[in-house]
């Protein structure tokens, strides 16, 4: 059941393809977390506002947010003046930390206008950009993704189309790597990287995320990656770089082994301490810009491939895996010697909040 929600004032002016009054039935409707007793949602229709304020208000009733003393987003008794409830106004520069996307920032309010649209929908996609991931999805293509982001909301894609075919585009590549077509299978990938930044800012700049997009969107991630580095060096006979079947062996085991077990230094990290590991420290943030993910390893390989050496490249990755499993082992460790010693684990961008 959607929580009760007053619309303030009237805006015929489209975001993302939909009217205001809309954007904010679907953000109702999606988060579904019950309001307090004698509580509704109200919404001022001449703002669009980062969704991380909906979740603060629901989870603090009385509380309104405003902008130049305007009321936004609240929570406040049914038929009650939001001005009297408690207000925070954020246009006073103060930051937030959105736990969701692992960033410290200002949340974006902007008054819609026909004259703001675009720029709202510029906000609002960057707005929905994780702060700490790797430094291509961050400096590479964000300005393509929102190029496609903005394509598919015209035309009515959902993020299950674009997950769809980036997952096809995934399949293709894992085919071209294994007969040693590089080049080809790159540009493949490198589509689907893309489509896999687009699936998710559609999703959340249209409110139309869903529980099995999600777990579509993130199972393929999780999944792919090992397959594409094994295939890789089952296509370097074609080039005449296979390499021998103990060297494959070993780097295949440093591979699988590698990353398995830093999901799984991620995942007990975040059933211990409550949060992800890239976010503890600075210097975490900073490290999974280049850690043994997919897109650095895919930038690894990349460059080999460029200098005429893939077989280089997909030993440099085994290497490189390695090096990023034993780091998050020892950040883990000094995690638990931290938690041992009655200090609370703390986010560097909680801590930084005024």
């Amino acid at each position: 059941m959607s929580a009760p929600i007053r619309l303030l004032g009237e805006n015929s002016t489209p975001i993302w393809g939909m009217t205001n009054a809309e954007r904010c039935r679907r953000m109702a409707e999606k988060d579904g977390k019950p309001l307090a007793p004698g509580h509704e949602l109200v919404f001022n229709l001449a703002y669009v506002f980062d969704p991380m304020l909906l979740r603060w208000v629901i989870e603090q009733p009385g509380t309104v947010f405003a902008w130049g003393g305007a009321p936004v987003i609240g929570q406040i008794p049914v038929g009650s003046d939001p001005t009297a409830a408690t207000v925070i106004d954020l246009s006073d520069g103060r930051k937030l930390y959105n736990r969701q996307l692992r960033k410290l920032e200002q949340p974006f309010v902007r008054e819609l206008t026909p004259g703001t649209r675009r720029e709202i929908e510029r906000k609002s996609y960057f707005g929905a950009y994780k702060g700490v991931t790797d430094a291509l999805t961050k400096y590479l293509w964000p300005e393509l993704a929102l190029w496609l982001t903005r394509g598919a909301a015209s035309i009515g894609m959902t993020p299950n189309m674009v997950t769809a075919i980036g997952a096809a585009l995934c399949v293709y590549a894992t085919y071209l790597f294994a007969y040693g077509h590089y080049w080809q299978g790159m540009l493949a990938g490198f589509i689907f990287m893309v489509l896999d930044t687009v699936d998710g800012k559609l999703a959340r700049c249209t409110i139309t995320s869903s529980k099995w997009g999600n777990v579509a969107d993130h199972g393929v991630d999780l999944i792919h990656p090992p397959f594409w580095w094994y295939f890789w060096g089952v296509g370097l006979g074609t080039w005449g770089l296979a390499l021998s079947n103990q060297t494959f062996l070993l780097v295949m085991v440093a591979v699988v082994a590698g990353y398995v077990l830093q999901r799984v230094i991620e995942g007990m990290f975040i059933k211990d301490f409550g949060m992800d590991i890239h976010v503890w420290q600075k210097f975490d943030s900073d490290f999974r810009l280049i850690t043994a993910r997919r897109n650095p390893n895919f930038a690894i390989l990349f460059f080999a491939t460029l200098a005429g050496r893939p077989d280089i490249g997909l030993i440099v990755l085994a290497w490189w895996t390695v090096i990023s499993l034993v780091v998050h082992a020892v950040r883990l460790v000094q995690a638990y010697a931290v938690k041992r010693s009655g200090r609370p684990i703390v986010s560097w961008m909680e801590e930084a909040q005024p």
